[in-house]
């Protein structure tokens, strides 16, 4: 899933960004790299040198790192949960014009470590594009220790070994992919274009070639009816992937209930608080990974989760044990405190 924390383009003075403006690294990025920071003065505090094709997301992980806008919107922008591209028309942008992006950025923060590349679905672009920008990113920031991207696994499904293999010497650590289910009905379902045996295989390669993964599993996806299977489902998917990183989040309806019920292939049973949390202590007790790190505290997430698995699986179990029992003593988030 790509609902993700959005930001936004420059409109107040640098020293006052807060985590949801875009591209530019945050406050607590320039709290803990002042010398970055030195060289703005008052005449650029409102001329940031990208301009964004907005809206722009990014994973909450990316909150430090410098966002560079490679293509625009998503290329499949199918999904029937998904409203994060669908007021742009998916476009790549002109290989120059991101490169004096890059310039421009490189002069404001020479030191940057991590970059994630934006938008939907960078990894759509040809092994050779992605290639040359990554070795520009290098040059012009000799202190880069990091490139990320969302992908898509169709996009890693087109890619070779030997490609994947080559942009992770390149500086592509990480990439962030919305499995969504496990399930085949409930993919087929969402309009996900892709099942699980060709998730498992895409990430597989990825793996193969070095590629560290964060990936995203969406509670409450498939609504009551297909929540077990959902949960069961996905558990196995992800065992077989074995990710570095793995994130729930739950299923968020911007333009409300009715709106997804359209989009979706089948009978949609929207759940309550207590389902969601039967749901996810079915899916976390499947599991079986080792070493993954796991995050439970999107925006969008009512009880906040975080564990190593399968090191704290009885922990959080025993967690969501006592947010089903005791729902009023679980300190879960009201809605006013949830979001995208």
């Amino acid at each position: 899933m790509l609902l993700e924390t959005p930001v936004f383009r420059l409109p107040t003075p640098v020293f006052q960004l807060r985590s949801f403006n875009s591209g530019l690294p945050t406050s607590g990025f320039q709290q803990k790299n002042p010398h970055l920071c030195t060289i703005l003065n008052l005449t650029n505090l409102f001329s940031f040198p990208i301009k964004y094709h907005e809206p722009v997301f990014r994973p909450p992980s990316e909150a430090y790192s410098l966002i560079l806008q490679v293509t625009i919107g998503c290329s499949w922008n199918r999904c029937a949960f998904c409203e994060m591209y669908t007021s742009k028309k998916f476009n790549f942008r002109p290989e120059e014009e991101i490169f004096t992006e890059i310039d421009k950025m490189a002069e404001f923060f020479p030191d940057t470590r991590k970059i994630f590349l934006a938008d939907g679905n960078a990894m759509v672009l040809s092994s050779e594009k992605l290639l040359r920008i990554l070795a520009y990113l290098n040059q012009k920031f000799p202190r880069l220790t990091r490139i990320s991207a969302y992908a898509i696994p169709k996009d890693l499904k087109n890619k070779t070994l030997d490609e994947l293999t080559a942009l992770q010497k390149a500086g592509l650590k990480l990439i962030y992919v919305g499995i969504e289910t496990g399930d085949d009905v409930l993919l087929d379902l969402i309009n996900k274009g892709e099942t699980a045996e060709s998730t498992f295989n895409s990430m597989n390669k990825a793996k193969e070639a070095g590629i560290k993964s964060s990936v995203m599993i969406i509670n409450g996806l498939g609504g009551r009816k297909y929540s077990s299977l959902h949960a069961m489902n996905s558990a196995k998917v992800v065992n077989l992937v074995q990710p570095e990183f793995l994130s729930t989040l739950v299923l968020s309806f911007p333009f409300g209930v009715g709106h997804f019920r359209t989009k979706f292939g089948g009978e949609f049973i929207e759940m309550n608080i207590l389902d969601l949390l039967h749901e996810q202590k079915l899916f976390i007790s499947n599991l079986n990974l080792n070493e993954t790190v796991f995050r439970s505290d999107h925006a969008s997430n009512y009880l906040v989760l975080k564990g190593i698995l399968n090191r704290d699986q009885q922990n959080l179990i025993a967690q969501l044990n006592m947010a089903i029992q005791a729902p009023e003593h679980a300190n879960l988030r009201k809605e006013w405190e949830r979001g995208l």
